[in-house]
């Protein structure tokens, strides 16, 4: 009786040359790499060698691609690209945005109440049903992430931060130079679909 057995080849040597324009990119995930030919096994020993850095389930970039943003937000672009239809929210927006002096020790990022998450201790997921309001983009290096804009992001700060951190932000928006003005309106539509009640604030802070 004879017992076919097929080897898999775990350590191609031709893998990373089949990967060449992928490790060149931010990141990559697993199925564009099977669409070249090359296997999540494969991955996983690059990974061991240190040729390949997993970054998320199934998300992965070269060990030597080059650093395409500020050092300070590369673990925010690692995080985003871990979290699939997330947007850049509250406490990292203000900080992307100059209206918090506080450097986040998570990264905040909003997500469907649907969506799955695996859990990352460096990233704060807060649930949101409505993503698309307000919802835009910001170039970090040459990478475009989505972000909230810092409209929806102040109103956001009331819902979910302290009456403290929104204050002070708010205050920032409409008093510091150098930071673009903010539109008042769009914020009183924001926080009226929303239901949050900030309209006395606006008052006080603009009179």
């Amino acid at each position: 009786m004879s017992v076919n057995i097929k080897l898999i080849d775990m350590k191609p040597k031709k893998a990373l040359e089949k990967l060449k324009p992928l490790l060149r990119a931010p990141s990559f995930t697993s199925r564009e790499a099977r669409l070249r030919g090359v296997s999540s096994a494969t991955l996983a020993y690059y990974v061991k060698q240190n040729e390949l850095k997993r970054i998320g389930h199934g998300v992965y970039r070269g060990a030597r691609a080059p650093v395409a943003v500020d050092f300070r937000w590369e673990d925010l672009v690692e995080a985003m690209q871990r979290v699939r239809g997330g947007v850049i929210c509250l406490t990292s927006a203000l900080s992307l945005y100059h209206l918090t002096e506080e450097m986040p020790s998570q990264h905040w990022i909003a997500i469907r109440n649907e969506t799955l998450h695996r859990a990352w201790p460096t990233t704060k997921v807060i649930r949101m049903r409505n993503l698309t309001l307000g919802k835009t983009t910001i170039k970090i290096g040459n990478i475009v992430l989505p972000i909230f804009d810092r409209e929806r992001t102040l109103v956001d700060a009331f819902r979910y931060l302290s009456q403290e951190t929104a204050l002070k932000a708010l205050k920032v928006a409409l008093t510091k130079k150098g930071i673009e003005k903010i539109n008042l309106e769009k914020i009183r539509r924001y926080a009226k679909t929303l239901r949050v009640k900030i309209q006395s604030f606006l008052i006080a802070m603009t009179i």
